[in-house]
């Protein structure tokens, strides 16, 4: 498996496959890679598909620091490893990542996705915002004490919560995947960020290169945050689909392809 070497010595493991236009998928910290896989697979047919590993997880170097603005620099030597623009898809904190990313390397960012709405301030921007449970700032910061106490319970509500359509026995295989890809340091560190990042200046810099979908059922970033984000980023392409990305990858596939078709 490929490696990529950083300036700070950390090694991060990608993997990629197909050919065409490339496309970064992006797991948030309370998920895997490989919850990307039906995606992935979805458009190995016509792209070059890229995964990796976040420091601090799976086979990439167990090492911090565990921040967004770290994210992005370590996302940035990625993406000129791959040499071309890619469209970068990623939600949760890894949203956050992916619109910093285009800040930093706008010549290698063709778009950012967001498999779902999801709010763009730090937390402490959103105390009037009633709807999402991700912009409470209360709520993040008692998810946030739950991880501290218990990292297998806190993985379950947030997992949970965000993939309704998982059964008990799917659920569990997925908090036990992230327990072995990634420690509670590196989740929590991430967690932590993504609760007080505030990336709503590089997404209103993206314009209409940032597209977001919408869909029913996650109570973490439900469709009724759309007013915020429309608030937040106003040039952004915001659409309904059914489902989400990994529900139904068939969807989130065909957006990608309709925006590098262009």
């Amino acid at each position: 498996m490929p490696k990529l070497r950083l300036p700070d010595g950390v090694e991060l493991h990608w993997e990629e496959r197909g050919e065409g236009v490339p496309v970064v998928l992006l797991a948030p910290c309370t998920s895997v890679p490989s919850g990307l896989e039906p995606l992935a697979n979805e458009l190995a047919g016509d792209h070059r598909v890229v995964l990796y590993d976040p420091r601090g997880t799976g086979g990439s170097t167990r090492t911090g620091p565990y921040n967004i603005p770290t994210d992005a620099e370590d996302l940035a030597h990625l993406l000129d490893e791959l040499g071309e623009p890619a469209v970068v898809l990623g939600f949760g904190d890894a949203l956050h990542r992916a619109v910093e990313v285009s800040a930093l390397r706008p010549a290698l960012v063709k778009a950012v996705v967001s498999p779902g709405v999801a709010p763009l301030g730090s937390g402490r921007d959103y105390r009037n915002v009633e709807d999402g449970l991700a912009s409470s700032p209360a709520v993040v910061g008692a998810l946030v004490k739950l991880f501290e106490s218990d990292y297998r319970a806190g993985l379950r509500t947030a997992v949970e919560g965000g993939n309704p359509q998982m059964n008990t026995e799917q659920l569990q295989q997925r908090i036990d995947d992230i327990i072995a890809n990634a420690p509670l340091e590196a989740t929590l560190g991430r967690l932590r960020g993504w609760g007080s990042h505030d990336s709503r200046e590089p997404a209103r810099q993206l314009g209409d290169r940032l597209w977001i979908l919408i869909f029913g059922g996650n109570v973490w970033f439900p469709a009724e945050l759309e007013d915020v984000l429309r608030r937040d980023a106003p040039k952004a392409r915001i659409e309904h689909v059914e489902d989400g990305a990994v529900s139904r990858p068939d969807l989130t596939a065909e957006v990608i392809r309709r925006i590098t078709r262009c």
